[in-house]
């Protein structure tokens, strides 16, 4: 803990304030590159499970032309989804009607089974509409699941997995616990993170994913907390 006067403040604040325009003009630059990405157009057909019955890629926009799904973190046999995710998940039930205004549909999505996760949206208080992809490609297609024979191979960003596995370290054993998974390769099958789809001209193109890595996908309470002072 920092103590000054208001003149000490104001002072630093200035500072901060030339620091944060800076960042501010890059986090515009980069946005502008995210959105020059090019689109990959989705030429496998994929199945989901939803609230309102079976339907495919194209049948989750709802009739608009863009798709932003969250992937919440809950694998087939865990007993409940990531806390992470839920906390994220905490928040979206009030920015879907703006964005279903802005012609964009949003959804969670996850590998465990459409009851368990139905279940589970109801004793969170979900309003967020909730799809599973258990069963099917998808996930597993797009890097936010994987398969147990090839876990040992899979090295991204943010992990080596057969590292991790093999070195088994404190907090993924907690996680494991946490969540009710059978064992260390069930708590790393499934990864969070963004995916975004578009239509256009009859098809449905692929247009950004996101992974645990980015700061993209942290909850609202955890950047509400960057606000606030070290005490120390």
């Amino acid at each position: 803990m920092k103590v000054g006067t208001e003149q000490d403040w104001q002072a630093a604040r200035r500072e901060l304030l030339a620091a944060e325009r800076e960042l501010e003009e890059h986090a515009k630059r980069v946005e502008e590159q995210r959105r020059e990405l090019p689109w990959v157009p989705v030429e496998k057909e994929y199945g989901f499970a939803s609230e309102d019955g079976p339907k495919s890629l194209p049948e989750l926009f709802e009739g608009r032309s863009q798709l932003l799904i969250y992937h919440l973190m809950f694998g087939e046999d865990w007993a409940v989804a990531c806390p992470g995710c839920s906390s994220l998940a905490d928040g979206l039930g009030g920015v879907v009607a703006h964005l279903n205004d802005r012609d964009v549909t949003l959804l969670c999505m996850s590998q465990a089974p459409l009851d368990k996760l139905v279940a589970y949206k109801r004793r969170r208080g979900w309003t967020v509409p909730y799809a599973s992809a258990h069963g099917g490609d998808f996930l597993f297609d797009y890097g936010y699941a994987f398969r147990r024979e090839e876990m040992s191979g899979i090295v991204r960003e943010e992990f080596d997995m057969g590292q991790l596995l093999h070195e088994a370290p404190q907090w993924l054993r907690h996680y494991r616990e946490e969540v009710g998974a059978p064992d260390l390769e069930s708590a790393v099958s499934v990864s969070a993170g963004w995916s975004v789809f578009a239509m256009g001209d009859g098809a449905v193109y692929n247009t950004y994913r996101v992974y645990p890595h980015s700061r993209l996908i942290t909850p609202l309470f955890s950047g509400l907390l960057e606000l606030l002072p070290n005490k120390e």
